[in-house]
């Protein structure tokens, strides 16, 4: 009853009914995997410097679907930011801006679900520019990949200490590491742990 009346809170912020079709309940059969890489991990002043996505159809992942782009940002780029994600001013020279970015990953996942690991952060960091343009949080549903692992996991371990790191997650599912950390190698990587648990994987 609470998360309804939360939805229709956020429904009545919508500033262009362009955009209502998010609201709509989906029916189809896929799922959008996406990650977020950024400045730093407070959505309060940070900012999202790539978005990388693929689509989920049923058991299958859309390679000839994948959506990645950057997006520059105000100012100069930490070294310490740098160092975790790669990402260079140079890389930027083509950056679309916030808004041009965020329409564009709107108009690609639509009204389908979401899914992603530590999804609550790119949830909020895409909510922060959201909010000014359309008024709104992400009305998508969402679906957390180490909450269902978790899930599988926890009765098997008396004492219930999960180790939930993405790399202890992709071990224990025998998912391939495709090295460079990127958004969107580790969108294609959820995707594969997120088929793996939806498909009951044995886990030890």
């Amino acid at each position: 009853m609470f998360a309804r009346l939360m939805e229709r809170r956020n429904r009545k912020k919508l500033k262009d009914d362009a955009y209502a079709y998010l609201f709509e309940p989906y029916e189809g059969d896929e799922v959008v995997i996406y990650d977020t890489e950024t400045t730093g991990l407070n959505p309060k002043k940070d900012e999202i410097l790539s978005i990388g996505a693929i689509k989920v159809k049923g058991n299958k992942i859309l390679t000839s679907q994948m959506f990645e782009l950057f997006l520059r940002p105000s100012g100069p780029i930490s070294k310490k930011s740098i160092e975790i994600h790669g990402i260079r001013p140079c890389d930027l020279d083509q950056a679309l801006s916030p808004e041009e970015g965020i329409k564009k990953f709107i108009e690609f996942i639509g009204n389908r679900p979401l899914v992603g690991y530590y999804l609550e952060f790119d949830v909020a960091m895409i909510d922060k520019y959201l909010r000014p343009w359309l008024g709104i949080r992400l009305p998508n549903q969402k679906t957390e990949v180490s909450g269902l692992y978790y899930d599988k996991k926890v009765g098997r371990i008396p004492q219930g200490d999960v180790d939930l790191r993405f790399e202890t997650i992709m071990r224990e599912l025998d998912i391939p590491n495709m090295g460079q950390h990127n958004a969107v190698n580790d969108a294609i990587m959820t995707a594969m742990i997120y088929l793996r648990l939806i498909n009951d994987a044995d886990i030890h």
